[in-house]
């Protein structure tokens, strides 16, 4: 069982620069969406919540008859960057179980994964500025569609380094918390995998998060409130 979305990005989400992020205050949020996976709906949650030392904790559950599902990643902003430190997945499917650890460290630069993972994708992994993990790449979109940066990311997740570059593809009306915003539709398509996010300027988070395999859906988040 792979990640969320570790195998895309997330998809999210140069990957030999990394994204120049505009100078926005972090603040601690909770976005609750509305989910499907696996052809059954489900309950998903984001939230963004402040630790000592200059570290953030951002966090994703999605949970549905069939499947809970976790990610979470502890960072620090290090310059625009958003830096991560480690980061725990966890999915129970039925009676299958797989839980990973990562741990990324500046002052060696390497990355290193722990718990249920192939030898060969325990690293290290040589880490460059500006790399991120899947899951951040959700925040990096969503700072950066707003401040008119380029969507070209890389990600070092998984034991694994890949080029990420996002394109906008349209603009789309959607409804949050009974309001009308306006979002911008950003696309990346990798083989027969695609996913999409729809960025509104003043939310920290996609508005919605789309993961496509071989044509059919296979996650869909569309958000529901924002605290």
């Amino acid at each position: 069982m792979k990640p969320i979305f570790r195998n895309l990005s997330v998809a999210a989400i140069a990957l030999a620069a990394f994204a120049s992020l505009p100078a926005l205050a972090m603040q601690p949020f909770t976005a609750n969406y509305r989910a499907s996976y696996m052809g059954m709906q489900a309950s998903g949650t984001m939230t963004l919540a402040s630790e000592a030392g200059n570290r953030w904790r951002y966090s994703l559950q999605i949970k549905n008859p069939m499947a809970d599902l976790s990610q979470s990643t502890v960072f620090e902003e290090h310059g625009d960057a958003l830096r991560p430190l480690s980061s725990h997945d966890r999915s129970v499917l039925l009676i299958k179980r797989k839980q990973v650890d990562a741990s990324y460290d500046w002052n060696r630069r390497q990355a290193t994964w722990s718990g249920d993972v192939k030898p060969e994708r325990r690293g290290p992994v040589r880490l460059q500025n500006g790399d991120m993990d899947a899951l951040l790449i959700n925040l990096a979109i969503a700072r950066d569609v707003a401040a008119g940066q380029p969507l070209n990311y890389r990600m070092v997740d998984d034991g694994r380094t890949k080029a990420l570059s996002y394109r906008v593809v349209g603009k789309e009306n959607m409804t949050v918390d009974g309001k009308t915003v306006e979002t911008t539709k950003v696309s990346r398509v990798d083989g027969d995998k695609e996913q999409i996010a729809w960025i509104a300027a003043d939310m920290p988070v996609p508005v919605r998060l789309l993961q496509r395999e071989g044509g059919k859906d296979a996650l869909d988040l569309t958000i529901q409130s924002l605290n």
